[in-house]
């Protein structure tokens, strides 16, 4: 499903891998429900604090005031990353903003792993339960148009989320994943001393992200012609499925070929990395990983990972809560500033930072990062968007939606 700056204390949201109770391998549909239900209280005290700073973007206010009895309902397509830990709170983050804004009167769920085609039935299926907008994880920047378009003469708003879509009515929000892949090489090549070989472990074949992200890390690469990428130029495609990254460390490092590997980029498939190096009685090579709560625990445990260096990017899963928080903007009459840097229209990026374990201010951020009580491990530790959420993070580790 990176990346990627040492500032992060700003937010908690991210520069983009395990999924558990939201998530299932078949589709899952939330019934929308006739009124809004009021946010449980939190169990924890609530906390403010978390990694990964976002490009400040503010929504221009609306035209005319919203009526404050304004009901919305919302749709959320999850078409991949099923069983990783940040599609879940991905979509946690949406039942919980849902939840919390108070204008959300039914949230229809979508999740299962499929391709293009299976994306633009599910799109379509929202549309024909008349939703008045659509939030959703593309898994494809232009093959979702048909089933956008149709939403836009329907009057329904729609919210690429992760990743973007070419789509002239879509509002695009994501972490800026060609910064995080690059964050992230550059780092790896600088400490390998700007020579050696590179495992090259990426995520979805195809998704926008993973492909944005190969453009970082070849961007990176281009400054360190002294580096060579394993086991092929274009890497090896993980599916952002942990079963899978464990599968193909297991077989280089039984292959022999991890002996000669002299650093290790992994699209957010890192702790199971790190946890298989340590099984095989290897030394670790420096690696790159994303903001996960169990890889940044291993960068913090000198005791039980002696000698791994490693450093983690920020990737905001959060941008499921900010994509609902999008739409409620958008059917408020509210619109949004588009950031001009970026490569499409009416999309707004955040900014991914990286945290390292080999210096006192990097472990000192990555320390930062740890401050979300009952936070699943396998989740990005930044889980709120200052301008982008409302929600407590209580009620993001809660994980309900309206009504339920």
């Amino acid at each position: 499903m990176k990346h990627l700056g040492k500032a992060r204390g700003l937010i908690a949201i991210g520069a983009i891998a395990v999924l558990v109770a939201a998530c299932s391998s078949s589709a899952t549909t939330a019934p929308a429900t006739p009124a809004p239900a009021t946010a449980a209280p939190a169990t924890a005290a609530p906390v403010t604090a978390a990694p990964v700073t976002a490009a400040p973007v503010t929504a221009a206010p609306a035209t005319a005031a919203p009526s404050a009895a304004a009901m919305f309902t919302i749709g959320y397509s999850n078409g991949g990353g099923v069983g990783n830990g940040f599609r879940e709170e991905q979509m946690c983050t949406a039942k919980a903003e849902a939840l919390a804004s108070g204008q959300v009167s039914g949230l229809t769920m979508t999740s299962r792993n499929t391709d293009a085609a299976g994306q633009l039935q599910d799109i379509r299926d929202l549309i024909a339960k008349g939703v008045n907008a659509i939030v959703f994880n593309p898994n494809d920047p232009k093959a979702l148009n048909p089933a956008l378009a149709e939403a836009a003469a329907a009057g329904i708003k729609t919210i690429a989320v992760d990743a973007y879509v070419t789509d002239p009515n879509t509002w695009n929000l994501y972490n800026n994943q060609i910064e995080y892949a690059y964050l992230g090489a550059k780092w790896l090549f600088e400490q390998m001393g700007g020579k050696g070989n590179v495992y090259y472990m990426r995520g979805l074949a195809g998704h926008p992200a993973d492909t944005d992200r190969d453009k970082g890390f070849k961007k990176a690469l281009a400054e360190y012609p002294g580096i060579k990428v394993l086991p092929n130029a274009d890497g090896v495609a993980t599916g952002w499925d942990p079963a899978t990254a464990t599968k193909l460390i297991n077989d280089w490092i039984a292959s022999g070929q991890y002996d000669n590997t002299q650093g290790i980029w992994t699209s957010g498939m890192d702790s199971m990395i790190v946890d298989a190096i340590k099984a095989s009685g290897k030394k670790y090579v420096p690696i790159v990983g994303a903001d996960l709560g169990a890889f940044v625990k291993q960068l913090l445990d000198p005791t039980n990972y002696p000698g791994l260096k490693g450093a983690a990017v920020t990737n905001t899963a959060a941008v499921g809560g900010a994509g609902v928080n999008m739409a409620l903007k958008l059917l408020n009459g509210q619109t949004p500033t588009a950031d001009p840097t970026a490569s499409q229209p009416n999309t707004i990026l955040l900014k991914p930072i990286l945290a390292e374990n080999v210096t006192d201010a990097g472990k000192a951020t990555l320390t930062s990062w740890q401050t979300v009580p009952g936070l699943n491990p396998t989740w990005p530790l930044g889980i709120q968007i200052p301008d982008w959420t409302t929600f407590t993070p209580a009620q993001a580790v809660a994980c309900k939606g309206p009504g339920e």
